[in-house]
């Protein structure tokens, strides 16, 4: 029988604040600070916006479909409006209502990651109808299948804290979005670099800390899985800062911060499927293969893919989550220092790529159908001349900086 344990809800209600801390103010920042002056608000509202809608819809039934029956494939609606939940209604070791609460911060930076591959060009009424749909249609199925219960859990996938359900979701996303929409006037040999490298420096040092919650939150109880979880997500964001810095520092002869921020999210997003199951080792790894890898990945996809991912969302989250997602097989056993128990590397392997397929299949064909639908009934791209002005003034009415 469900019992809730004061000490575990604590760590919960105090890992939900650090996980929305992550996307408000924390990525609405980073993102801002990437983009140009004329551009900032509108990536700010574009997160703030979804962080509202997910939060509504996640109520109305996204929370339900997710974590609600016991289908394979999909929830059901029995939780709806949090219809039969009270506070003395249990999840495990939590109030059900924390859980929801918890569950909704990883909802809302998930759809709002996304934002980083359509900034500066896309219709603000876009962004909301394509983030609604996508939570129902992709996020909600997924994250039935690996954390609702659903046929990936069955399997015995491991994904602690969302290399599947969040960041090889995101990065699917991204890129077709990314894709169908078309690049930014300009790329890719004339985009203008981020306006505020302070900004971009203050929120990834903001996701780094909310981070803690995101990871040592999602052991669902305060133990000592949530302290290794912590520690490994630290160590490995710390190794693919320096890693991608002095990558930089060496092609091109300065160290930026923006590259050192840049490297820790990759490094954060690499060890999140793998947080709850390697030990500082595998942090290590992890950490170093994630400033090597995203950063190549980065220029593979604008300069050879030709895709205008503008803030690399694939690269840094998507290929992040896979590769996280895969080595976990590995560096979750126990002779590479893991703390999975008689872990079978090559069967745990062969789920863990059955999942990554799986999921980014689902990703891409519902993503593509969705942005289509939205470019049909909406559209999707603004004018030639809202793009140039900068869509705070021509579309917000607002500047983000009065000099």
């Amino acid at each position: 029988m469900d019992s809730i344990v004061a000490a575990d809800t604590a760590w919960i209600l105090t890992s939900t604040a650090l996980v929305l801390f992550m996307t408000l103010p924390g990525l609405a920042l980073f993102y801002g600070g990437l983009v140009r002056s004329s551009n900032v608000l509108s990536a700010l509202l574009q997160c703030f916006a979804i962080a509202c809608l997910v939060s509504v819809l996640w109520l109305v039934g996204a929370y339900s479909l997710a974590f609600s029956g016991d289908g394979a494939y999909i929830g059901n609606l029995s939780k709806a409006f949090l219809m039969g939940v009270g506070t003395d209604t249990a999840a495990g070791n939590l109030p059900e209502d924390v859980f929801f609460m918890f569950q909704m911060t990883f909802a809302i930076i998930t759809p709002a990651l996304v934002v980083g591959a359509y900034v500066e060009r896309i219709k603000f009424s876009a962004v909301l109808w394509i983030s609604g749909l996508w939570l129902i249609l992709v996020y909600a199925p997924v994250t039935h299948w690996i954390w609702g219960g659903g046929w990936l859990a069955a399997m015995g996938i491991q994904d602690f804290a969302g290399g599947l359900v969040v960041h090889l979701n995101c990065g699917i996303a991204a890129i077709v979005i990314a894709k169908i929409l078309g690049p930014r006037k300009g790329f890719p040999n004339d985009v203008q670099p981020p306006h505020s490298p302070p900004l971009v420096m203050v929120g990834a040092a903001m996701l780094w800390v909310g981070w803690f919650g995101f990871n040592g939150g999602s052991a669902l109880a305060a133990d000592g899985a949530a302290g290794m979880a912590i520690t490994v997500t630290h160590v490995s964001a710390a190794v693919a800062a320096l890693t991608w810095m002095f990558i930089e520092w060496i092609k091109h002869g300065k160290p930026t911060i923006v590259g050192a921020a840049t490297g820790a999210i990759a490094g954060l997003a690499t060890i999140t499927p793998a947080s709850g199951f390697v030990g500082p080792i595998g942090a290590l790894i992890l950490g170093f293969l994630a400033g090597l890898i995203c950063y190549k990945m980065c220029g593979i996809i604008k300069n050879q893919w030709n895709i205008d991912d503008s803030l690399d969302v694939m690269a840094v989250h998507g290929i992040g989550g896979i590769m996280g997602t895969l080595l976990t097989a590995v560096l979750g056993a126990k002779a590479f220092g893991g703390l999975v128990e008689g872990q079978d590397i090559g069967a745990q392997f062969i789920t863990q790529l059955i999942g990554v397929i799986a999921v980014g299949l689902w990703c891409l064909v519902l993503t593509w159908i969705i942005v289509l639908v939205v470019k049909q009934f909406i559209g999707l791209r603004v004018t030639d001349d809202q793009e140039t002005e900068g869509l705070d003034t021509s579309v917000h009415g607002e500047k983000g900086y009065h000099l």
